[in-house]
């Protein structure tokens, strides 16, 4: 079978399983510009060589994921499966190579696309996002550790990386970090925020400020409400997810970010 190539535009931050560890959901345009969703990958037990970052192109043996009924869904043929990265696109000024793959089919209207997303016939379940206004940048406290009926099944499958004597698994984030925007028709609605990056970087400003969270939220703040809502020009990757896809109201969340420079208009006359 041929080997499928995926231009990584999607890293969730990682998440327990209490059968494959620690998971990361990974989505990306397929060459032809569709979506797609490989899951699971235990990405932080990948070998380093293999461990992809955003917008790169990789390239692994998927199958369709028949345990998951939305259209885009696909896992590795084994939980072993290689993955090899054999490309980037570097983001240039204008994203203009990045644009050819993220920006082919935009949604503006939330509506439609949750209207998509119930069809069973199609299942929308990625799409690329493009809010109207952009209102608020939420930041909320929830749980500041993993459950420990969830930690304790992990255990008992010593399914941990271990470093020493010690069990080394994904910090959990004690905040929920949402976006609050309209679209088209001024429907407005907030969505949290599940990427990698906002993770990342809200760990690297508690490095930064010596624990101090109010610190580390406010820069997380500045860097997705001042910089990418009010100088660039966000799109939103949003994705459902597998048990609200049918459920909820609104299923979709927002799994990535697109934030290309504003392209300033010259004047002809």
């Amino acid at each position: 079978m041929a080997l499928t190539k995926v231009l990584i535009a999607v890293k969730t931050y990682p998440t327990l399983s209490a059968k494959y560890d620690e998971l990361v959901c990974t989505a990306g345009f397929r060459e032809d510009g569709t979506w797609i969703r490989v899951y699971p990958i235990p990405f932080r037990k990948l070998d380093y060589a293999s461990q992809y970052k955003k917008y790169d192109w990789i390239e692994l043996d998927l199958v369709k994921n028949t345990k998951d009924f939305r259209r885009e869904s696909y896992r590795p043929k084994t939980i072993d499966t290689e993955v090899t990265v054999v490309g980037h696109i570097k983001p240039s000024d204008t994203w203009s190579e990045r644009k050819e793959f993220a920006l082919k089919n935009v949604y503006t209207n939330l509506t439609k696309l949750i209207a998509e997303a119930k069809d069973k016939k199609i299942t929308t379940s990625l799409a690329v996002f493009k809010p109207s206004v952009i209102k608020k940048f939420l930041i909320k406290p929830v749980e500041r550790e993993w459950s420990k009926e969830k930690l304790d099944q992990l255990k008992q499958i010593n399914l941990f990386e271990k470093k020493g004597d010690d069990f080394e698994i994904v910090r959990k984030i004690p905040y929920k970090f949402s976006y609050t925007f309209a679209d088209d028709e001024g429907t407005e609605s907030t969505m949290m925020i599940e990427d990698w990056e906002i993770g990342a970087l809200y760990w690297t400003m508690v490095k930064k400020y010596e624990g101090n969270e109010a610190k580390a939220c406010a820069d997380v703040a500045k860097k997705y409400f001042d910089d990418f809502a009010k100088t660039k020009d966000l799109y939103f990757f949003l994705g459902t997810t597998f048990v609200n896809h049918f459920v909820a109201r609104n299923p979709f969340i927002i799994i990535g970010t697109f934030h290309p420079k504003k392209e300033i208009q010259t004047r002809l006359f």
